[in-house]
């Protein structure tokens, strides 16, 4: 009997979590708030199942974004992505002011891992993650996996976090000599993750040391990997460049990697927030 319990408890959970992302998922197309102007844009690519998940909110605290990109396997990818953005989102409507940030998203972050490996049960599972919070023109973040933050300005992208991938160690083992850069670059393990959330050796997620200065007419992206796996940052700077709202730019991201019909496009999400 006990494991007919454990298996309709995660049953349960997992409708409860799917029932909370169809009702924040609902909530697409762009809006303003506390004079950000925010949009979003989604594809399920060629995968059976959509597995990245989003949501942003503000506060009086601040705005929100978050990305996660679940691990696919089974049902795992999904109920990963979407136990860590209810999290993150739970704990920031509980907090009362932002003297302490950082705080906020190794917490969030330490309790979505734990809540993920309890549902996994020992199987395969788990998700990247990206989030920001913006305060006034500051900006922090947190970030796990190789989810992108990214800062658009004077038509030129800076990035934010790094990629918790084998990629950045097969570089470091570049600059020690220990291989060449050709090696690095053709490695089959390259783009494999070394840090997400549903890992059993995860210590703690990537943090801004300080806030980031803000400026009016800045665009905040997060990314899952799938928009830059489809499109070249030249192809994200043209499109940019276009104008037009945050929900608009989203869109149009999406299109253009609809439009080159990749076989083996992975899900893509993007959240944009432009700063007025």
């Amino acid at each position: 009997m006990q494991p007919y319990f454990v298996v309709s408890g995660a049953a349960v959970l997992f409708a409860v979590l799917l029932m909370i992302r169809i009702r924040l998922t609902r909530s697409s197309g762009s809006r303003t708030v506390s004079g950000i102007e925010i949009g979003n844009g989604q594809t399920i690519g060629s995968r059976s199942e959509q597995d990245d998940y989003f949501s942003s909110m503000t506060t009086p605290v601040g705005t929100l974004a978050v990305v996660a990109d679940g691990i696919s396997g089974l049902a795992n990818g999904r109920m990963s992505s979407t136990l860590a953005v209810t999290t993150f989102t739970k704990a920031f409507a509980k907090l009362e002011d932002a003297t302490n940030l950082n705080g906020y998203f190794a917490e969030a972050a330490t309790q979505s891992n734990r809540g993920i490996l309890q549902n996994l049960n020992g199987q395969g599972g788990g998700t990247t993650l990206a989030a920001v919070i913006v305060c006034g023109y500051q900006l922090y973040y947190g970030a796990v996996g190789d989810s992108l933050i990214t800062i658009y300005r004077n038509g030129h992208f800076q990035t934010v976090n790094s990629k918790h991938t084998a990629e950045t160690l097969l570089e470091e083992r570049v600059l020690a000599g220990q291989m060449t850069s050709e090696e690095a670059k053709t490695s089959p393990v390259r783009n494999q993750l070394v840090n997400y959330l549903g890992y059993e050796g995860f210590e703690s997620m990537e943090l801004g040391r300080a806030p980031i200065r803000l400026y009016s007419g800045d665009h905040v992206l997060l990314c899952s990997d799938g928009i830059q796996e489809a499109l070249t940052e030249i192809e994200l700077e043209e499109i940019m460049r276009k104008g037009g709202t945050p929900q608009e730019t989203a869109d149009a991201m999406i299109d253009a990697i609809n439009d080159k019909g990749f076989k083996s496009q992975d899900n893509a999400t993007v959240l944009i927030l432009a700063i007025g």
